[in-house]
């Protein structure tokens, strides 16, 4: 853990030195696609209001001059599954976008889906020695937090200070400055698998780069999708990958829970290659060209060719109604969507004071898919975009690019982290860990 915390604060020390020079790089590492941005941070002042967009969600600290995407190969689940193959979709990615923005990156953050992610509440309280809570305090009562014991092989990736409270007052959202004589803090930590985390800094550094960021996918699509009033009352951000599917749930604009679940889009290609008999490539063009979820009386009489090349004349022109499409595709998005409920459900979903759910990822996009989570998920169900920012290109506006737009985000405006601040040596989580382990070992 301590290991982790001074990794993570190397990490932020690297961006923000990344961002001084100018110039970072996005990289969205997904199972069905590998997505790279290339970011300059000019600052606000060179924007001129002719350039479109306004300084909306800190749109203004950045702007998109360089963008490729490049189909994913070697990643399953949302983790990297073989290394050679991931590192040369990484490499294409990534040339491509440095070659449209004509800049060279040496720096990287990325984002995963994946990784069986676990959510913690932790919570810690300090008395106050001095009159105002100082950068120290805060150090204090994050430190003061239990850490509870998650296993071996597993690693934190976020641990975000989501609520203080300062003697009878809560809700505090930076108490830095406050006058009391109590501190308490409320925190999420998001643990994932340890090996997921190595194999991407491992492929990134075979591509000759630094990894100066590693996100969730769940909780940086979130921040692109949701509005902030959604962020502000509660609401859940499903992120609907190829190989995985994504859960955050946030309020006070913070991420409060997050979860995945291994079952994508590709799962619903894999299913119509099956039952149609097609090639994955016929599979996935009939999914976005004809796909649906709800079929109706024309759709019997809608026939779609199943246009091959194995040189059977009979066999290359079969023919198959949409009805029988809607078919196979229609199991599939309901047990991704049943599992969906039962991650909520866990979360304590119902008792926020809004239940906005809203859909995002490339898998989001199949017609009718609103209307279906609304009757299993609950009733306030949206499509969500990511928001616009400066320079990004307009092939790059749809819902599957939520990620890297949310990466992009999180890279400009990061939210304060446990690692943000110079916890004390002797009151770390993983030393008093240690310390509880070694007395039940003593005294049972």
């Amino acid at each position: 853990m301590t290991d982790f915390h001074q990794s993570q604060r190397a990490m932020r020390a690297m961006r923000q030195a990344a961002m001084q020079r100018g110039v970072i790089a996005i990289l969205d590492v997904g199972s069905s696609k590998i997505a790279c941005l290339v970011l300059r941070f000019d600052g606000p002042e060179s924007f001129r209001d002719s350039d479109g967009i306004g300084p909306l969600a800190g749109q203004s600290a950045f702007r998109v001059i360089g963008a490729a995407t490049t189909r994913s190969r070697g990643v399953r689940f949302g983790e990297i599954d073989t290394m050679a193959e991931t590192e040369r979709a990484i490499r294409t990615a990534v040339q491509a976008a440095q070659k449209m923005a004509n800049q060279r990156v040496d720096h990287v953050i990325a984002c995963f889906a994946g990784a069986t992610p676990r959510s913690y509440g932790l919570a810690g309280e300090i008395a106050l020695t001095g009159e105002k809570v100082t950068e120290q305090d805060v150090a204090r009562v994050l430190a003061a937090c239990d850490v509870p014991n998650y296993g071996p092989g597993r690693e934190v990736i976020h641990a975000q200070p989501v609520n203080f409270a300062l003697d009878h007052r809560s809700g505090l959202g930076d108490p830095r400055g406050h006058v009391g004589n109590r501190l308490a803090v409320d925190m999420h930590l998001l643990t994932v698998d340890a090996a997921a985390i190595q194999n991407l800094v491992y492929c990134i550094r075979r591509c000759d780069l630094e990894l100066a960021g590693v996100a969730s996918s769940a909780y940086v699509s979130g921040i692109a999708s949701l509005v902030e009033d959604e962020q502000e009352l509660g609401a859940a951000c499903i992120d609907m990958g190829g190989g995985a599917t994504g859960v955050s749930v946030f309020i006070k604009k913070h991420m409060i829970f997050a979860d995945a679940v291994r079952i994508g889009g590709d799962h619903v290609t894999s299913d119509i290659a099956t039952g149609l008999r097609v090639p994955l490539a016929t599979a996935e063009r009939i999914k976005t060209f004809y796909g649906g979820i709800h079929a109706t009386g024309m759709d019997d009489r809608e026939m779609i060719e199943l246009a091959g090349n194995s040189g059977d004349w009979e066999k290359d022109r079969r023919q198959v109604s949409r009805t029988e499409l809607i078919g196979i595709m229609r199991p599939r998005v309901e047990e991704i969507l049943e599992e969906v409920r039962a991650l909520l459900d866990a979360a304590g979903f119902e008792h926020l004071p809004s239940q906005q759910i809203v859909l995002t990822g490339g898998a989001s996009q199949i017609p009718g898919l609103d209307g279906l989570a609304a009757r299993i998920l609950g009733q306030n169900v949206r499509l969500g975009r990511p928001l616009r920012v400066q320079g990004l290109p307009q092939a790059a506006t749809g819902a599957g690019f939520a990620s890297a737009v949310g990466l992009s985000l999180f890279a400009a405006h990061p939210q304060d982290e446990w690692w943000d601040f110079e916890v004390p040596a002797e009151r770390t989580p993983a030393r008093s860990l240690k310390r509880a382990v070694r007395w039940f070992k003593d005294n049972w």
